[in-house]
């Protein structure tokens, strides 16, 4: 199974459908967004052909956010613990560095993705996944966005730098 991962396009509509047709183009079967989607109009960039699942980003401010991705995905509020194949993957937006820690040392999940820093990165942690796909530019951070394709079947994980238009 492939599974896109994604997090904090903040509004970005030109990033978020191209990011969308990145995913669609490689043929994933589902979408992780963690966090900092912002606004409905941009979560609505994610109906696509895969199932879709988004946790609440720090600037998730919009009182109808978690029912529009509700009407085509499933929108898990804080944190969602998700299991495709035999991987265990813990979502979560990133806010606190002590709870990403703590969901990495668990030892329950594979992989734990999550966001909010804007530098995409990989990262072994005694058999746990540390993923962050990274976000929009910002200073200090990535200055380019990118997305995250994990292969469930072998943990391998691709990272894709993607443009606007």
């Amino acid at each position: 199974m492939r599974v896109g991962i994604c997090s904090d396009t903040h509004d970005n509509l030109a990033l978020a459908k191209e990011a969308v047709n990145y995913f669609e183009t490689n043929g994933v079967d589902a979408v992780l967004h963690c966090g900092d989607i912002v606004s409905p109009f941009t979560a609505m960039c994610f109906d696509g052909e895969f199932s879709f699942h988004a946790t609440r980003g720090n600037n998730d401010g919009e009182w109808e956010l978690a029912s529009t991705v509700e009407r085509f995905g499933t929108y898990h509020g804080e944190a969602a613990h998700l299991q495709y194949d035999d991987m265990d993957i813990a979502m979560y937006h990133g806010t606190s560095e002590q709870l990403v820690d703590s969901l990495c040392q668990s030892g329950v999940y594979d992989i734990v993705a999550r966001g909010h820093t804007h530098e995409h990165g990989y990262e072994n942690r005694n058999g746990t996944i540390h993923l962050n796909p990274g976000g929009l530019p910002i200073t200090g951070a990535d200055g380019t966005y990118h997305v995250a394709i994990v292969e469930t079947e072998s943990a391998a994980v691709e990272f894709k730098q993607v443009n606007a238009p």
